[in-house]
């Protein structure tokens, strides 16, 4: 191991490069090749060195470098290899796939697990002396050495009959112990008082403890001792376990939870399950924030407004919700409500003065300044920033006390059975590809056990921050094990019958295929439930260091076919919205915000016409379902393929069945529709047809064939206010009404952080009284929204399910042709082959986003009995319900979305 005939002796001025080499597996290190200079230059002698030093004995955090000479400094020397990595490690690691390769000698090999415990460093010695000096990423070597068989363990706390068994994985750790306190010892009993156990290490690098089941319920920490890249010490660090069943108020301790503990099920949980789904193309998503639900509800009592006890109370919100889901809304998707670092779970909060805010101006500004004062520290925010994966969050628990072990872990299952009473399934919005905090910080649970590995680092070893937060290394195989078993388990032991995926494209194909494996392996008789029925879907956005498959095949938009994985479709969302929701003039305005005839004076690129082209072409792809392979006759008269047609230099088709996508026009990023209609419609147009193009908006995503999400009070004509942003804007720009008394507008300028440079456009539209809802026109959206979903519902033509189907079925019969009108479009779906049995021989859907009745002739449905479907004819909309069919001509009033039933 150590070579006398190397000396150590630094170059002058020599400092720390950052950890730029990456250790691959255990024979091979990767450095960047800006590091190796010199060699091509034979004359000059050059030896690459591994310095390993148990003790961190080596101070490289200043201007000169000291320690080199201290007893524990070992080194290792490396031999560099001409050909560069192996074929293998090129092709599984990417970034690393043109560095210079270095070979640890044969004889270190079987020392490399020792020496992963210590500090690690990687020099270059030029003409004798130390030139180069940078530190390791250890993340694919733990992988190698350590992972394969980590893996199998059972990591966390399991209960086996009268035991309670521990494990946690820190295979860079030198000593990890266990603190214990006993279940009375309230959220953060000093550490003095702990009771300590040293942890048994195997061969894996997984430490095991065994206790007794009397201490469920019991307190704990754990004690690792482990070097750290970010201090360049070796550190003690006080951890929680990020496998955690059970959590103390705010996150303090770890508490050891049963979650089979009958204790903890409320009544009936054997037989709680959301509603079974024909096919995946039935899901109809709520997208919902847990406080959001029942803040502002009068009929929730005090004290449980904001928790998860309101769902199971008789208020505005529950009403709400049944009514839906006897329309046909099927899901409910819930914001973060895992255990996040951003909210407070001890009382009080502080909150803003409601009367004091009220008494200002639509268009002030000070609401914001003074919300924007206490924002970090209220209860609200959306929660995006993980700190413990597996257990709900304490905030949302109805009391401090309620919100400390089993206690949280009950109350939310109370709200997942409630909504399953009401006939809706659960979806939890998941966050896997960022943390609140890496490195020493006192949030940073995986990073404090085992330094660099869990998160994903870019050229200098410090952790990527392109989803703005600390990206998660999903690529790593103990943190898909730690993204798998936690799906597991909230489908699991909490019932949950879907998972929507945050930033799901920084995730691999490979990290989806594995989650979706391991829930389809959940059985009724085993389990309790049947994990083939969970529902998965995510953000397929492709951006960042992973983009375009940099690092892995990544879980992006058209590359999960057969997965059964669905992404959000942004091309029907910009095609019914227009323009982007980055464009700098956010007025550009789409099929269902005025293009077609209700112009509001913004300037673009194109012509409205050409824009209007393009956006009903992208809208009738999507209705379609957004295959990549269905053939559509375009607003130019040409025919393509959906890959074929454009949406930002990338094809706008991509999707290889009809569930492979969810249609949405309207989620909690970005403005609320109802902001974006009032910001993009001119101000002039009377609100009864504002009402009438939200409706509109809402129609596009629910008559097509794809699944589709609303987001919660887009059918109350909900505002933010014009926040694009809201994410910690408190209760006062997110609140929503369920009786539609306030929808929210007028709340005042929103925060200035993300949308100040949009005020001058949104200032004048707050100040207008003409642009608020009045609660009857609130509550009339509401009932028109309803019918839609009675439409779809009974309309089974609407989700055919299969490709196969569309492709055979589905026509948009004189799109591109001499007859078409710009601005509206017609839709067929053709049964009359009898491809669905027991149905109707065909439906037609018209969408009118033109100021006036549309008089569509349709040669193909000359001699058709075409009606109004009951849900409109016997709606509460008497517009709609006048629209007709008559000698193959479809009439259609202006702003309205139709749907016409065909029998034989």
């Amino acid at each position: 191991m150590q070579n006398p005939s190397i000396t150590l002796i630094p170059r002058e001025g020599l400092a720390h490069r950052g950890c730029q080499a990456v250790w691959l597996d255990r024979a091979t290190i990767a450095v960047p090749r800006h590091l190796d200079a010199g060699l091509r230059h034979p004359p000059r002698r050059q030896r690459w060195v591994l310095l390993w030093s148990p003790l961190a004995s080596v101070d490289w955090s200043g201007q000169t470098v000291t320690g080199l000479e201290a007893d524990d400094v070992r080194l290792v020397e490396l031999e560099a290899q001409p050909a560069g990595l192996p074929d293998q490690l090129r092709a599984r690691h990417r970034a690393q796939a043109v560095h210079l390769a270095l070979r640890l000698p044969r004889a270190a090999e079987p020392l490399v697990p020792e020496m992963l415990t210590g500090q690690l460093l990687l020099g270059r010695v030029l003409d004798g002396r130390l030139d180069v000096l940078t530190g390791l990423q250890l993340g694919p070597v733990l992988d190698d050495v350590h992972a394969p068989s980590a893996r199998q363990r059972e990591l966390g706390p399991h209960v086996h009959g009268e035991r309670i068994h521990l494990g946690l994985w820190a295979p860079t750790a030198q000593q990890v112990h266990l603190l214990l306190w006993p279940a009375d010892a309230g959220s953060a009993p000093p550490l003095a008082t702990a009771r300590r156990r040293a942890m048994t290490r195997t061969t894996d690098g997984t430490w095991t403890a065994s206790l007794g089941r009397d201490c469920l319920g019991a307190r704990y920490l754990y004690e690792v001792r482990v070097h750290s890249p970010a201090t360049g010490r070796i550190q003690t660090n006080l951890v929680t376990d990020p496998w955690s069943t059970g959590l103390t108020v705010d996150s303090q301790r770890s508490v050891l939870v049963d979650l089979s503990d009958p204790a903890a099920l409320p009544g009936g949980w054997e037989r709680s399950f959301g509603p079974r789904l024909r096919s995946e193309v039935d899901v109809a998503v709520y997208e919902l924030h847990v406080r959001d639900f029942s803040t502002a509800d009068g009929l929730v009592p005090a004290a449980l407004r904001g928790s998860y006890l309101a769902f199971a109370h008789d208020g505005h919100g529950t009403r709400h919700l049944e009514a839906l889901a006897r329309a046909g809304i099927n899901t409910v998707h819930l914001l973060p409500c895992f255990d996040v670092a951003s909210i407070p779970e001890a009382t009080p909060m502080p909150q803003p003065n409601d009367a004091e805010l009220a008494r200002l101006r639509p268009d002030d500004h000070r609401q914001q300044q003074m919300l924007a004062a206490l924002g970090d520290a209220d209860a609200f925010n959306w929660g995006y920033d993980p700190w413990h994966w597996g257990v709900p969050e304490g905030s949302y628990a109805s009391t401090v006390e309620s919100a400390d072990g089993a206690r949280r872990v009950g109350e939310f299952r109370v709200m997942v059975h409630a909504l399953h009473q009401m006939g809706l399934r659960v979806v939890m919005d998941q966050v896997f590809t960022h943390t609140a905090a890496s490195g020493q910080d006192q949030r940073s649970v995986l990073d404090r056990i085992t330094p660099g590995y869990h998160h994903r680092l870019d050229a200098m070893g410090l952790p990527e921050g392109s989803t703005t937060a600390n990206n998660v290394a999903t690529e790593r195989l103990m943190t898909e094990k730690l993204m798998v078993e936690m799906v597991v388990r909230w489908a699991r032991d909490y019932h949950v019958d879907g998972f929507r995926f945050d930033l799901m494209g920084h995730s691999s194909a490979r990290n989806m295929a594995r989650v979706r494996h391991a829930l389809d392996q959940l059985t009724v008789e085993r389990d309790g439930i049947n994990g083939r029925e969970v529902h998965l879907y995510g953000e397929g956005w492709n951006f960042g260091e992973v983009a375009d498959n940099a690092l892995f095949t990544q879980a992006t938009q058209g590359q999960l076919d057969g997965t059964r994985i669905a992404t959000f479709n942004d091309r029907i969302r910009d095609a019914v919205r227009g323009g982007r929701p980055f464009d700098e003039d956010p007025r550009r305005q789409g099929f269902a915000t005025g293009l077609a005839g209700d112009p509001n004076g913004s300037r673009w690129d194109v012509t409205a016409a050409e824009e209007l082209g393009r956006s009903t072409d992208l809208l009738m792809l999507g209705m379609a379902g957004n295959l990549r392979d269905y053939s559509l006759r375009c607003h130019d008269g040409w025919r393509r393929r959906g890959d074929q047609i454009d949406y930002g230099g990338r094809p706008a088709g991509y999707a290889a069945e009809p569930f492979d996508v969810v249609n949405y026009v309207d989620a909690h990023d970005n403005e609320t529709l109802w902001d974006a209609l009032t910001l993009k419609l001119p101000a002039k147009l009377p609100m009864d047809q504002r009402i009438r193009m939200n409706t509109l908006a809402l129609a596009t995503v629910v008559l097509g064939q794809s699944p589709f999400l609303w987001h919660a009070g887009a059918d109350l004509l909900r505002s933010k206010s014009f926040d694009r942003n809201s994410y910690n804007s408190g209760d006062w720009f997110n609140r929503l009404d369920w009786t539609g008394a306030h929808n929210g507008f007028g709340r005042g300028l929103p925060p200035a952080p993300d949308n100040m440079t949009r005020w001058p456009w949104l200032r004048p539209l707050l100040a207008d009284p003409t642009l608020k809802p009045t609660p009857e026109q609130v509550r009339e959206a509401n009932h028109r929204a309803h019918d839609l979903l009675h439409v779809r519902s009974s309309t089974p033509l609407l989700r055919l399910g299969r490709a196969e189907l569309v492709h055979q079925m589905v026509h948009f019969p004189v799109a591109g042709t001499e007859l078409a009108t710009p601005g509206a479009v017609v839709m067929h779906v053709d049964n009359r082959e009898r491809l669905v049995p027991g149905v109707l021989d065909g439906a037609v859907v018209v969408l009118n986003a033109c100021p006036g009745t549309v008089r569509q002739p349709v040669p193909s449905l000359a001699g058709l009995d075409l009606r109004l479907c009951p849900a409109q004819a016997d709606g509460r909309d008497p517009v709609t319900a006048s629209a007709r069919f008559i000698d193959g001509v479809l009439e259609v009033p202006g702003r309205t979305a139709a749907v016409f039933w065909q029998r034989a």
